[in-house]
Formats: C-alpha cells, sequence, structure tokens
C-alpha cells in the first residue's frame, strides 16, 4: 500500500501548482550548449508537459557555441565587451548562419512525435518570426559594438496571438530594425524583455551551474541561496563589482537580467542547472525547488488567517492528526474558529499555522494546532507563529500561555515552558480535558 500511498502524497502535492501555471506565460531561456550537447531531447518532454498542462511556453535560444565554432573555422577572433560580442559585418555573417541552424534544429525536435515516452504523440507547433525591434548598443569603454544590439521592443500583440492559439513561441538572439539591419544580441535581454513586456509569470534561465552560490556555504545545508529578493539581488551585484563577492559566470552574466525582470513585473525567476535531467519540472513543482528563485519581496508572511485557507491548514495538519501529534478538527469545526488562526503563508502556499484561544477570565490563553511544514520548520516559521500568539496574549490583558502536546513537549521547553499539571489550567479548560490523551501541560509566565 506504501507505494499507493506515496503516489497519492505525491500527486496532491503538485496539484496546486498544476491549477496556479494553468494560462499561464512561463519564459524559458537556455544557450546553445543545451542543443550542441543533445540535451535538448529530455528538456522537450518536459516542455511537451508543460504545454499539455495549459502553460504557455516561450523559448528564447542562444548560439554561442555554434557561433564560436564557426568562426574558428573562418579564423574570426572576437573582441567581447561587458560580455557583449563585437559584431563586425564577417562575424554578423557568422552569426546569422549559426542562429539560423540551431533555430531550424529545435523546430525539428520540437516537432517529434516522442515515440515511446511519456508524451507520446504529443503535438508541438512552434511559431517564430520578426518578434524583436532592435537598436544598436553603440560605443561602450571606447569601442563601437557595431551589429550588437539590444532589445528596443517586442511584437506582443503578435506573440500573445501565437500563444492564444496553442503554439509555443521560439525568440532567437536576432533584431530588427525599422529600416531592415540585423543586431545580434544576447538571449538574456530577449529573455527578460520578453517576460517583461509578456507580464510572464515565470522567466527560466537555464545554466551550467545549479543556481547561485553561497559565499560560506554551511556543510548542514544547502551550498545554495535557494531564495533572494530583488534588495538581496541587487546588494549581491554591489559585492560583485566591489569584488568582495564571487559568483560563477553564468550567474554574474544572469543574475542582472533575472533582477530587472523581476523589478518589471515578472513574479519570479528561476536559475537552474541544465545539466540536471528533469530540473525545470523539480524546481517548478516542489516546495524547496533545485536551484535558485528570484523574487520581487519576500516570499513568506505570517498574517490572520481567513476562510480561503481553511483547505491549506487542513492539509497541512491532517499528517499530525493521523499519527496522533494533534486532535483531529473537521473542515465545519475549522471554518467556524478560522478567526482564532494565524498562518505562514510561503509563495501562496499555507506552511505554518497556529491558534490562540483566549480564557479572559483567567488571564490566560492557549496556544493550539502549533503545525509547521517539514520542509520548513529550518527556517523559524514555529518561532515566529509563537511570538505572534505571545504578542496577542499581552496585548489582551493576558498573563501566561500553556499548550498541551504529547510529543513535542522539548521544542516548549526550550522556549520558556514548564510543566505543570492539570490543575493548573483554567476550569473551563480543565473540563474538557482528555484523559485518553494524557497531554503533558506546559505554561510560559509571558
Amino acid at each position: 500500500m506504501k507505494p499507493h500511498t506515496d503516489f497519492v502524497t505525491w500527486f496532491r502535492s503538485v496539484a496546486p501548482y498544476i491549477n496556479a501555471f494553468r494560462g499561464k506565460t512561463f519564459v524559458v531561456a537556455f544557450g546553445g550548449e543545451v542543443v550542441a550537447d543533445g540535451k535538448f531531447v529530455e528538456l522537450v518532454h518536459d516542455l511537451n508537459l508543460l504545454a499539455s498542462l495549459g502553460v504557455r511556453l516561450v523559448l528564447v535560444h542562444g548560439a554561442r557555441p555554434q557561433i564560436e565554432a564557426r568562426l574558428n573555422e573562418r579564423r574570426l577572433q572576437t573582441i567581447y565587451v561587458r560580455g557583449m560580442r563585437v559584431t563586425d559585418a564577417a562575424t554578423l555573417q557568422c552569426v546569422k548562419e549559426s542562429i539560423g541552424r540551431v533555430r531550424v534544429e529545435i523546430e525539428a525536435l520540437l516537432s517529434m512525435g516522442l515515440p515511446n515516452s511519456p508524451m507520446a504523440n504529443a503535438d508541438i507547433r512552434v511559431a517564430s518570426g520578426n518578434f524583436v525591434t532592435a537598436r544598436p548598443v553603440g560605443v561602450i569603454e571606447g569601442i563601437d559594438l557595431m551589429h550588437t544590439g539590444e532589445v528596443r521592443k517586442m511584437d506582443i500583440a503578435a506573440i500573445r496571438s501565437r500563444l492564444e492559439q496553442g503554439e509555443v513561441v521560439l525568440l532567437s538572439p536576432l533584431g530588427y530594425s525599422p529600416t531592415g539591419e540585423i543586431f545580434n544580441l544576447t538571449l538574456e535581454n530577449v529573455a527578460a524583455e520578453a517576460a517583461i513586456a509578456l507580464k510572464a509569470e515565470k522567466l527560466v534561465f537555464l545554466m551550467d551551474t545549479a543556481g547561485i552560490e553561497k559565499e560560506c556555504p554551511d556543510s548542514s545545508e544547502p551550498p545554495l541561496l535557494r531564495e533572494l529578493t530583488v534588495a538581496e539581488g541587487k546588494a549581491l551585484l554591489v559585492k560583485l563589482a566591489n569584488k568582495t563577492a564571487k559568483l560563477s559566470d553564468d550567474a554574474q552574466l544572469y543574475l542582472p537580467f533575472a533582477v530587472r525582470a523581476c523589478e518589471g513585473g515578472v513574479s519570479r525567476v528561476h536559475l537552474i542547472s541544465r545539466h540536471v535531467d528533469g530540473a525545470m519540472l523539480q524546481e517548478l513543482f516542489t516546495h524547496s525547488g533545485i536551484g535558485s528563485m528570484i523574487s520581487e519581496g519576500p516570499l513568506q508572511n505570517l498574517r490572520k488567517a481567513g476562510i480561503e485557507d481553511v483547505g491549506g491548514i487542513l492539509q497541512l495538519i491532517e499528517p499530525l492528526e493521523i499519527d496522533g501529534t494533534l486532535v483531529r478538527r473537521n473542515r465545519e469545526l475549522l471554518e467556524m474558529e478560522i478567526d482564532r488562526f494565524v498562518v505562514v503563508e510561503h509563495d501562496g502556499m499555507i506552511v505554518g499555522c497556529a491558534a490562540l484561544y483566549p480564557f479572559p477570565d483567567d488571564n490566560a490563553g492557549e496556544l493550539a494546532c502549533l503545525t509547521v511544514h517539514s520542509d520548513y520548520r529550518s527556517a523559524g516559521c514555529g518561532d515566529a507563529l509563537l511570538r505572534n500568539i505571545e504578542t496577542k496574549v499581552r496585548s489582551q490583558g493576558g498573563k501566561k500561555l500553556f499548550v498541551l502536546t504529547t510529543r513535542t513537549a522539548h521544542w516548549f521547553v526550550e522556549r520558556g515552558f514548564v510543566e505543570t499539571d492539570v490543575g493548573e489550567l483554567p476550569k473551563a479548560k480543565q473540563g474538557l480535558y482528555n484523559y485518553q490523551r494524557r497531554s503533558k501541560v506546559f505554561v510560559k509566565e509571558i
């Protein structure tokens, strides 16, 4: 039975994401290395799955290794300025040839029927074209970048029209001017501007490293910065400019555009490894993800619960009710008592909750149903909930807080609670005490 139970638990855990992502626009950016290494076939499976779930996809590809190979064949040298290639006429010819070949190869791979795969017979229609208007970058550090450009605007109406018809839009790192000139663009510039213009829900960069690495990783913690706000991202970029921080080449390349995208209205930007099969699915459909995520502000907040949170709270406390840690609460009771609850919400998901039952005649309050999702127990959610409840008790004139528990005694002792007996409970609570559960009673003077 356990495999079936695990499957049901897993399916329920991803269902909220499936519902939330349907009809949303994702921009996925990847370098030419993904095609050159033959890894794009694996990516096609995941893209096909996302499309089948109703996600609108805009793909932005690069072609740097292919361009480098073509330049080497012709013995042409390249100068880079701030990570951008100086594109003269000869280089532009190599750029056009390389990008054209990569685009055709991607379109061919997206057109596969994916035989012998979970997405067999799935059909992806691809739309590409002159969606990007560009302008020249100009002169930087005294060097004219010539045919190197940057995005001026996107033909958003045309892109949305294709997306509404169920097509996947493929953008190449080339832009066109109203006078017919062609400009060599960077994929990160195209991806960020497309995501901003489309008001995309997500922008995903596939990179060589796993994400943004911590400067001094603790051996007991993941080596990656899993979540960053725009402010934290900017602070990291300042440290990088001052040479007081180090980042991988890819992180240096993508982080500035991730920050710009978030400031421009993109909900989330994800930096993940292109080397991990299914990395995009792991990042998008799991609580902890697999890479680094950037957002405009903090994803986690503690707030008063509302009736719309009942389902999330029930899902959170169900495992602890099953193993006997918590007393069972049915939906009707929870709906009636929802005003007593506070919740910790992380990126739209309820990851913690607690309730306060006041006993004004005894200047006391009961802390009940303190629960934190297992993935967030090391993030201080429990302490934040406890502090919130203590503040509420004080504001109501209470002098002490008590709790009944069967499994978490040490956690409360470590936070100043002292064990006592049932006789110390408020009279009204003594009459409700369950002698079969034999919960231990702890009290804290506040």
